[in-house]
């Protein structure tokens, strides 16, 4: 082989190894993206048996990050529209449920219950009947856009009769149309 394809030849496979060595030592675990959604984990999750109409799940969330996290909004291909509630003293002293200001927030290596008569996700209009031993998912949307997803089964609940308050609390003047609670 003549010296200068031998000279090339020997360029080009040090400039290879050079870039192959680069692109593997890239990606290590410190220097992966840190999201919102990667921080927590979901368990215990479940989602009310309902026919028609609304329905709510709940979960238990913990935040394993640095920081606090806040989830902004939720979806399901079980529900048409979802909101992220709260039950709240509305102003008879009822306790009523209505969508959470500013969504749900999960403190840095703090835990958030979503449970039956506190915070959960609010399933508005739903897609087609939640029957027990079923299992639907749900998407969680965080703050910083990033999601992550999970399996919830259906189970037969029924405590908790709130109603719902279409104004979340923003028109208690006006005294907002109440409706019979989904059961959460």
């Amino acid at each position: 082989m003549p010296s200068f394809t031998l000279r090339h030849t020997v360029a080009a496979g040090g400039v290879c190894t050079a870039l192959l060595l680069a692109g593997c030592s890239s990606t290590t675990d410190d220097q992966v993206t840190a999201t919102e959604a990667n921080q927590v984990a979901v368990s215990d999750q479940w989602v009310k048996a309902a026919d028609t109409g609304m329905s709510a799940a709940f979960a238990h969330l913990s935040n394993t990050g640095d920081q606090q996290v806040r989830i902004v909004s939720v979806s399901s291909p079980a529900s048409t529209r979802m909101e992220l509630h709260e039950i709240a003293a509305g102003p008879d002293g009822a306790t009523t449920m209505r969508e959470k200001q500013g969504g749900v927030t999960v403190a840095a290596h703090g835990t958030h219950s979503l449970a039956p008569g506190g915070d959960h996700l609010m399933l508005m209009d739903l897609s087609a009947p939640l029957t027990p031993g079923a299992t639907t998912t749900f998407t969680l949307t965080f703050e910083d856009g990033s999601t992550t997803s999970f399996d919830a089964p259906v189970r037969d609940f029924s405590g908790n009769k709130e109603n719902y308050d279409p104004a979340g609390g923003r028109d208690t003047a006006g005294g907002g149309t109440t409706v019979p609670a989904h059961g959460g």
